[in-house]
């Protein structure tokens, strides 16, 4: 009825240890690498966040047969427009809850007839704010994506 407790297995001090200084290394190699990239991530979101208003945009267009005008907005995938053409098949609720910032806490510019598509555009400014830009800098666009 006495058990050994030479068959009990478990893990020593040093293997803990060993695995503990091992994910440090792992951790210290990794870690700055993801770090170093934030710029990236918020370019990908953006662009991701363009992808989801095209997607509501079209649904919009194909309940009601036009997209929203300039004036109108993205605001118009949120509540049913007051300025206008007014939809008639407008679903309770919208689109959208709310429309995106962007990852740099800047509002998306939608213009309808777009300047580089004959239905929208859609950009954001990129980190700077500013049309135009290098790098990070650089202008994200519906047409481009």
């Amino acid at each position: 009825m006495k058990k050994n407790y030479r068959d009990i297995r478990g893990f020593t001090l040093i293997e803990i240890m060993v695995v503990v200084v091992i994910l440090g290394i792992l951790a210290s190699i990794v870690v700055p690498k993801l770090l170093s990239r934030p710029d990236q991530a918020k370019i990908t979101k953006a662009q991701l966040d363009i992808k989801g208003l095209e997607e509501s945009l079209g649904m919009f267009k194909l309940d009601n047969g036009f997209y929203p005008t300039t004036e109108q907005g993205l605001g118009a995938l949120v509540s049913i427009p007051s300025v206008g053409r007014i939809p008639t098949k407008y679903p309770e609720g919208g689109y959208l809850k709310k429309v995106p910032q962007d990852p740099w806490e800047g509002q998306y510019l939608y213009l309808s007839p777009g300047l580089h598509s004959n239905e929208y555009d859609i950009i954001s400014y990129g980190a700077d704010g500013e049309p135009g830009g290098e790098g990070f800098d650089a202008d994200i666009n519906s047409w481009d994506i």
